[in-house]
Formats: C-alpha cells, sequence, structure tokens
C-alpha cells in the first residue's frame, strides 16, 4: 500500500510527541527558549498545537471551498515575514504560553490522546476533503494542511530540541521533502529565484538571508 500524506504526517506527529516526552523538556518547562519572548513550555504547547488543532479541523463543518493553494496559504497570513511583537506573533506567543500553564504531563497526554485519534480517523476522511482554517478565513485540503503542520512539526521541533539540548530527533524522508520543497518555494516567492540560487549554490554570492519564514 503507497504511503499518504496522511501517513506522513501520523509518522512526524509521532515524533513531535516522543519529543514532548523527553525529561530534559519537562525538567526546563519554565525556563527561556531557542525563539525570543517565548519560554521551553509555550514552545513545547506551540509544537504539541500542530497535532491538537488537526482534530479540531477536522470536527468544525467542511467548508464549501474552493480551497485555496497551500503557497498562497502562506503568501496571505499575516505572520509570515512579520515583526516579533507584531499582534499576529503577540497572539501566538500568548497562546502557547496560556496553553503551557497545564504543565508537561497535560501537555503530553493531550497530543497523545489527539495523535491515537487521528490514527483511527484520517484514514478514512475522502481524497478530497477540505478543512476550514478560521483563523485565516479560507479552507485548504486535508493533505495541504496536513503538509502545514508537517512544516510546523519539522521547524519547532528543532527549536525545541536545540531549546532543552538534545539532538534533533530525525524524520523521515516523506516527510522532510516536501516541507523543504514547500520551504524552498516560499524563500523565492519572497526574496526571488537569483537568491536562493546563489544561497545554495555559490557562497561567495550568497545573500545574508533566504529564510521563507
Amino acid at each position: 500500500m503507497a504511503v499518504t500524506a496522511r501517513d506522513d504526517f501520523l509518522s512526524a506527529a509521532d515524533v513531535a510527541v516522543s519529543l514532548l516526552g523527553d525529561p530534559a523538556v519537562a525538567a526546563r518547562w519554565g525556563e527561556p527558549s531557542a525563539l525570543a519572548k517565548l519560554s521551553v513550555g509555550g514552545l513545547a504547547a506551540h509544537l504539541a498545537r500542530q497535532v491538537t488543532r488537526v482534530v479540531d479541523v477536522l470536527d468544525a463543518p467542511v467548508p464549501a471551498g474552493p480551497a485555496i493553494p497551500v503557497i498562497d496559504h502562506y503568501r496571505q497570513a499575516t505572520w509570515v515575514g512579520a515583526d516579533l511583537d507584531s499582534e499576529a506573533n503577540v497572539g501566538i506567543r500568548d497562546r502557547s504560553e496560556q496553553e503551557a500553564e497545564a504543565g508537561a504531563s497535560a501537555v503530553l497526554t493531550g497530543t497523545t490522546e489527539a495523535l491515537a485519534e487521528l490514527r483511527r480517523r484520517l484514514p478514512a476522511e475522502p481524497a478530497d476533503r477540505l478543512v476550514g482554517v478560521p483563523w485565516m478565513g479560507w479552507a485548504l485540503t486535508l493533505d495541504d494542511f496536513l503538509l502545514t503542520r508537517m512544516l510546523e512539526i519539522t521547524v519547532h521541533g528543532d527549536d525545541l530540541a536545540v531549546s532543552v539540548g538534545v539532538a534533533t530527533p530525525p524524520l523521515p524522508a516523506s516527510v522532510t521533502e516536501p516541507v523543504l520543497d514547500l520551504l524552498c518555494r516560499l524563500a523565492v516567492h519572497r526574496h526571488g529565484v537569483i537568491a536562493v540560487l546563489r544561497a545554495l549554490s555559490r557562497a561567495e554570492r550568497a545573500p545574508a538571508t533566504i529564510a521563507a519564514l
């Protein structure tokens, strides 16, 4: 049986849950993370939300559509490239810190339960299933939404591992390859083809950054 985007998301989510359960995360819960103005607990809660939020969108009414392309999801998002103290980024940090107040054990338990539910539900969802992204105001295909969650898990899993001094857990190539492809496309949108080309091939002419987000 062919591996699907849903299988890949479940693999990424399993890695996220394992990292959330690392004793180093609970031990440093209240300390600053590698991300400015965000505690380890807040970062862990934000990582956890990339799993639990999938349950939320599946529970919501199916939107009428049409779905927008995943690249447009990021092009239109107000937080992409926004200042650290922008309304969007402050809101993300505030919610993450609020969710972290439940403690490491509760966050881990909730994420583990959500993953178990998604293992049951995702394979049964129709191939053309749409989901709403209510905090953005548009719809995506379920598989594209799962790709956005894999990107978040990949990036924030590294952030959390660095924050607590453990090795960044490896993810399957079937997860990292589409994530890197999406990041490269977003980098081209923000910086242009030449900047990305030079960053990847010519160190002497590389720009200072080609950050996609």
